[in-house]
C-alpha cells in the first residue's frame, strides 16, 4: 500500500476513535444521569469507553513503529503524543523506547513487557507490567487532571469514578490481556520462532471488539510495518504463504 493511502486510512480511524472517545468522555463524565430509566445506560457506556480507550492506545502503538503516518514522523510523534495524553496521562517519547526494547528482545528477561519471574501467572505479571508503565510522574499527572476535573469543572466524583477511572483500570486490563499475556505467556509447547509470541484464533469482529486486532500478535510481531487495521489480511497473506510452504515442502 502507497505510504499516503497508508497515512490517510490510519490518521481517519485515529481522528475517528479519538473524537469518539471525546465525545463520549465529556459527555458522560459531566451530563450522564446516574439516576432513573438513565442509569440503565452506564453499563454500556463503560464498555464504549473501555474499548475506545483500548484504540487510543493501539494508535498510539502504531505512532511507535510510524506506521500511522509513513514517511511523517512528526506526524506520527504528535499523534502519538494526543492519543495517549487522551488514554491516561502517559508520555508517548518514554513509553516509545520501552516498546522498541519488547520488540528487540520479546518473552526475555530484558523485554520490559515479559515477567520472567512469573510467565504463566497472570495477576503477578499484570502488576509488574502496570509497575513498569505507571510511575509517579503518571500518577501526578492523573492526581492533578482528577482534581481539575473535580474541583474546577465540577465533575460529579461517581461519574469520574464510573466513567474516567474504571474504564481506564478495564482496557489496561484488556491490553494486558489481548496483547502481552496471552500472546507472550509461556505454555508447555514452544513458540514458532525468535519472536516468542503467538496470535489468538478470533474472527475479525471479534479480534477488533477484543483488542483492534493486536491479538494477531505474531503477525505484528514479523511484521511491524503494517498497522492495526491492516493485520487481519497480514494474516491471511502469512497463513496462504504457510500453507504454500507447507506445500513445497
Amino acid at each position: 500500500m502507497k505510504p499516503a493511502r497508508q497515512a490517510a486510512i490510519g490518521l481517519s480511524l485515529a481522528a475517528a476513535i479519538a473524537l469518539g472517545w471525546l465525545g463520549l468522555h465529556v459527555w458522560s463524565v459531566f451530563f450522564q444521569p446516574l439516576r432513573g430509566p438513565a442509569l440503565l445506560a452506564a453499563p454500556l457506556l463503560v464498555a464504549l469507553l473501555c474499548w475506545l480507550n483500548v484504540g487510543l492506545f493501539i494508535v498510539a502503538h502504531d505512532a511507535m513503529h510510524g506506521t500511522l503516518a509513513p514517511g511523517r514522523p512528526g506526524v506520527n510523534r504528535w499523534a502519538g503524543r494526543i492519543a495517549l495524553a487522551l488514554y491516561a496521562g502517559f508520555s508517548f517519547d518514554r513509553l516509545r523506547p520501552k516498546h522498541h526494547a519488547h520488540h528487540r528482545d520479546p518473552g526475555t528477561a530484558v523485554d520490559p513487557d515479559y515477567c520472567a519471574a512469573h510467565p504463566r501467572h497472570f495477576p503477578r505479571w499484570y502488576a509488574a507490567f502496570l509497575g513498569q508503565y505507571l510511575g509517579l510522574r503518571e500518577l501526578l499527572v492523573l492526581s492533578a487532571l482528577a482534581g481539575a476535573y473535580r474541583f474546577l469543572l465540577g465533575a460529579p466524583y461517581a461519574n469520574l469514578l464510573l466513567f474516567w477511572a474504571l474504564p481506564a483500570i478495564l482496557s489496561s486490563a484488556q491490553l494486558f490481556l489481548f496483547g502481552t499475556f496471552l500472546p507472550h505467556r509461556l505454555r508447555d509447547e514452544p513458540f514458532a520462532d525468535s519472536h516468542r509470541t503467538r496470535s489468538n484464533g478470533y474472527a475479525w469482529p471479534v479480534s477488533l471488539l477484543s483488542c483492534f486486532h493486536f491479538g494477531y500478535h505474531h503477525e505484528h510481531h514479523r511484521a511491524p510495518h503494517v498497522p492495526w487495521w491492516g493485520l487481519p489480511a497480514e494474516r491471511r497473506r502469512a497463513s496462504g504463504q504457510g500453507r504454500f510452504d507447507e506445500v513445497c515442502r
